[in-house]
């Protein structure tokens, strides 16, 4: 019997998925050992809210979870979003302007999937999200790194220079992972302006708006004067609700249509429990979120100290929960070697080489004695 086909054509894979490569961040995961302390995760370490969770048992009990929902979401959980943008960031959100989605890494493709024509190009930071030239690849366009500050904010006089006439896109994410940079007013105001002149995307990725410490979260959108601005946004973060897969996606009813013919045929709707938990996360009490903003921001207060203590040059992060310290050669292997889960910079980017991600997601506890081992591993290596 002949054995399986292997040449060239024959049931082979797809362009798109041989251009890319396993994450970065997993595979930092796997390297650790069982009891490492893991500062790679980037997912609060928090209870998703009892109110949260409460709403989600409370409509599979009643049923109300057992069927696909409206491929938009269920109203209620649409009005929550709108009533969001309205309160937190003074965006008035028609009821079509909404698609609840599989997480914000849902609402990313759909987005990209929308607005990239094959061969188009995306503009986004370097270092920055992986999944943003993971996605654009997908959709068929071509990644284009951009450079960062001194203090890891993206330029928009970077992003208007590099705009070509094959730039589809560019994406802004504020507070941003890797490097907890948070864009200031004037940026986002210049990202909306370049969007609107140039007539290009600003897909503007919001996850972490409300985990900030300095400065203030504005959107892109509050500032446009046409509809090139996407909104990205997810109950992740905010609401410790990583596993929960509950994201969304804001734009002008036209974009919204064409991102909604994507979603439609490769998710449906979004999780029916995930959507009650999500709606009773927007409307509940929102002293859950100061209080674990707060406690991160007494954390990060705390790595920051001790890297900065061990000699290492560190941009002090003024949002989400990530600092990103440059770092020796061999010091991400050794402190995994040692117990310490770090993901490499090169990860999120060619120009993150030479710095490490540390998350400050963890128990306090941890941390020091992460901190200490780093120490360690700063003074063997350094």
């Amino acid at each position: 019997m002949a054995g399986p086909a292997t040449r060239s054509g024959m049931a082979s894979f797809s362009d798109r998925v041989e251009s890319m490569t396993p994450s970065g961040i997993r595979a930092a995961f796997e390297a650790a050992g069982a009891d490492a302390i893991n500062l790679g995760l980037g997912q609060p370490d928090f209870p998703t809210p009892d109110h949260a969770r409460a709403a989600a048992v409370d409509a599979i009990q009643a049923g109300r979870a057992d069927g696909y929902t409206s491929n938009r979401g269920t109203d209620a959980l649409v009005a929550a979003i709108r009533d969001k943008h309205a309160r937190d960031n003074g965006i008035e959100v028609p009821a079509d302007g909404v698609i609840a989605t599989a997480g914000g890494s849902e609402a990313l493709h759909l987005a990209l999937e929308a607005h990239v024509s094959a061969g188009e190009e995306v503009l986004y930071p370097d270092p920055g999200f992986v999944s943003y030239e993971a996605l654009t690849r997908i959709a068929g366009g071509e990644p284009v790194p951009l450079g960062l500050r001194e203090d890891l904010t993206l330029d928009p006089a970077t992003v208007e220079a590099a705009i070509t006439e094959d730039t589809a896109a560019f994406v802004v994410n504020s507070p941003a992972n890797p490097t907890g940079a948070v864009q200031s007013p004037a940026d986002m105001r210049a990202f909306a302006r370049i969007a609107d002149e140039h007539d290009v995307l600003c897909l503007s990725d919001e996850v972490y708006e409300h985990i900030i410490y300095e400065g203030e979260h504005r959107s892109p959108m509050e500032f446009a004067e046409t509809d090139n601005v996407v909104v990205v946004n997810a109950c992740s973060k905010t609401y410790s609700m990583t596993g929960w897969r509950l994201g969304w996606v804001v734009a002008s009813p036209r974009r919204i249509d064409r991102m909604l013919r994507v979603h439609q045929f490769v998710q449906a709707c979004a999780s029916a429990p995930a959507q009650y938990a999500a709606e009773a996360a927007l409307t509940g009490p929102q002293t859950v979120v100061d209080e674990m903003v707060e406690t991160f921001e007494e954390r990060r207060d705390i790595v920051v100290d001790a890297l900065l203590d061990m000699g290492l040059s560190v941009p002090e992060p003024s949002g989400a929960f990530y600092v990103m310290p440059s770092v020796p050669d061999g010091w991400v292997h050794a402190a995994i070697d040692r117990g310490v889960v770090v993901v490499p910079g090169d990860v999120f980017g060619q120009r993150g080489a030479g710095s490490a991600r540390v998350s400050y997601a963890a128990g306090t506890e941890d941390l020091k004695e992460a901190m200490e081992i780093l120490r360690g591993v700063t003074a063997d290596v350094g």
